[in-house]
């Protein structure tokens, strides 16, 4: 799929309620139970569960599922196997993501939110006020997508347990919530969704969407350069760093918002093709300021990972629409660009895949029956997109190809044509730093302090 990202199509065409879902099912549920399931009836009520949350309409409730398959008897039996059975569903998430990267290569990872309304106070982790949206009571939860231009798939997941919920020790007790699971702020659950999935999984390397607006944008941007992961994240106007380069405005000026510092050097602004038509864009070397000793300003923190922000113009006369920070600081600027456009493959393949396979749905009240249930619908998710396309196991495909792009001037920086039509595994070109920029050196893989006992 080139260009625009295309509308996805209804992948649930061939799936009328109550009928029989493409073979794919079979495939990969043989493919990613056999992991963790270890009994023929486990299995047997795994292919059952996945298939209840391709065919049933409207919520995915244990009663809908089991009513495809034999009414009382078989919900008590779902949900034991949900709820109180004892497989473990970290290996189940790793078979489907390692499935996945077998049959359509990943582009790159998304980390995404997602909030979950609940009508009570009882589902485990489920909170009100900020936490929930500030709307009502409800859970949130991160997710960790591979995502390329023809389909994203949720592989991993971690559930926010605010610290109240960890304190109250008959919260806990109720929820089933396992020993070793320790308290975390948002931002720190959010780092652990992706190291888990780095440091413990078979998985490829590919740069990190996020979006950091609402988070600890310096905290975030450590924690995964330390480990590593190359990240693209797209933040808010008020964000503050410095500019990083002597020949551009604003350097010395210490920490302003990202608005103030891509509307100085506008000027400096260039056509790129993005989304079928032309947007203009700026790239400025920044960096995270620190105070300096006695003095009254705030400057570049010397030693620091280089730094660039992005600005992107759909209209000129109006301020940036969007404004993106990445240590990819050598990495083709269309190429940034286009796959920035990741980050809406996964909320549309969210709303028109994930919320249908019911990744919002579970109403159980458990911590293991949550995780269970939320890694059955990430493997219906990728069944009905690879049910749809019709794609087989041998499908390969390039890692992130770069369309033929409007070449952008960089300060003290160009692209030779190899570099901006290449279509290798990594973005970061070969080439010497110019001045103001320094080479970024990603050391090798840390465990996170966050990740503790079992995936939380």
């Amino acid at each position: 799929m080139s260009g625009d990202l295309e509308q996805t199509k209804d992948v649930f065409a061939g799936f009328p309620d109550g009928a029989e879902p493409s073979d794919v099912v079979s495939e990969l549920a043989a493919a990613v139970f056999s992991a963790s399931l270890r009994r023929r009836d486990q299995r047997a009520k795994g292919e059952q569960y996945l298939r209840g949350l391709l065919t049933v309409g409207g919520r995915k409730t244990m009663r809908n599922i089991a009513s495809l398959v034999g009414g009382s008897a078989a919900e008590q039996s779902l949900q034991h196997f949900i709820s109180s059975s004892t497989w473990d569903w970290a290996p189940v998430r790793e078979a489907l993501a390692c499935y996945v990267q077998r049959t359509v290569p990943p582009q790159a990872w998304v980390l995404q939110q997602m909030s979950i309304p609940k009508a009570g106070d009882q589902s485990v982790g489920v909170t009100a006020g900020p936490a929930a949206g500030g709307e009502a009571p409800g859970q949130r939860a991160f997710g960790l997508w591979f995502a390329s231009e023809e389909m994203s798939v949720p592989v991993n997941w971690r559930l926010h347990l605010p610290e109240y919920w960890l304190q109250d020790s008959s919260r806990r007790r109720r929820a089933d919530i396992p020993a070793e699971t320790v308290a975390e702020s948002p931002d720190e659950c959010a780092v652990a969704t992706v190291l888990e999935t780095m440091n413990r999984w078979p998985v490829p390397r590919r740069p990190l969407l996020l979006n950091a607006c609402g988070h600890d944008l310096p905290m975030l941007m450590r924690e995964f350069g330390d480990s590593g992961v190359p990240v693209l994240a797209r933040i808010g106007p008020s964000s503050r760093l410095a500019v990083a380069d002597p020949a551009l405005p604003g350097y010395g000026a210490g920490a302003v918002s990202a608005q103030q510092i891509v509307e100085a050097v506008k000027g400096l602004r260039h056509a790129v093709r993005r989304d079928g038509s032309g947007a203009l864009v700026v790239a400025v070397p920044v960096a995270f300021a620190q105070r300096a000793p006695f003095a009254r300003t705030v400057v570049p923190g010397r030693g620091q990972r280089s730094l660039l922000l992005l600005g992107v113009w759909n209209d000129p006369l109006r301020p940036a629409g969007e404004l993106l920070l990445t240590d990819m600081t050598q990495a083709p600027v269309p190429a940034l660009l286009r796959m920035s456009r990741l980050a809406r493959r996964v909320s549309r393949d969210f709303t028109e895949v994930g919320e249908r396979v019911g990744l919002r749905d579970f109403e159980g009240r458990s911590f293991r029956g949550w995780h269970r249930h939320i890694t059955l619908a990430s493997v219906a998710h990728a069944a009905a997109l690879l049910g749809g396309t019709g794609w087989g196991e041998n499908t390969l495909r390039a890692p992130f190809p770069v369309a033929a792009p409007t070449p952008v001037a960089m300060p003290h920086q160009t692209w030779s044509r190899d570099q901006l039509h290449s279509t290798g595994p990594t973005l970061v070109p070969s080439v010497s730093p110019g001045p103001g920029q320094v080479r970024t050196v990603r050391p090798g893989r840390m465990p996170s302090p966050y990740v503790a006992g079992a995936s939380a």
